[in-house]
């Protein structure tokens, strides 16, 4: 499965599209223990403004999205392994 993440343009850039500034994006990571099938269960997550987010990875970009704390995040992180 493909991450989909979409563009974030700086608050500092002007409205019109035409303006000048840099996006970029934050790209989902799938664990590497998760199988290689598209429709294996697993979650991905990522790094999103200081905190973690997570979703269901065969949902993709339809899957709700779960905000997580650091230290909550770590927590799922040992419990799950």
């Amino acid at each position: 499965m493909t991450g989909f993440t979409s563009w974030r343009k700086s608050t500092r850039s002007s409205a019109a599209s035409d303006s000048s500034c840099v996006e970029c994006r934050v790209t989902w990571r799938k664990s590497t223990r998760s199988g290689a099938q598209t429709d294996s269960s697993c979650v991905e997550a990522r790094q999103h403004s200081g905190e973690f987010q997570v979703r269901d990875s065969k949902l993709g970009h339809d899957s709700p999205i779960f905000d997580l704390s650091t230290p909550d995040f770590k927590a799922l992180l040992s419990t799950a392994a």
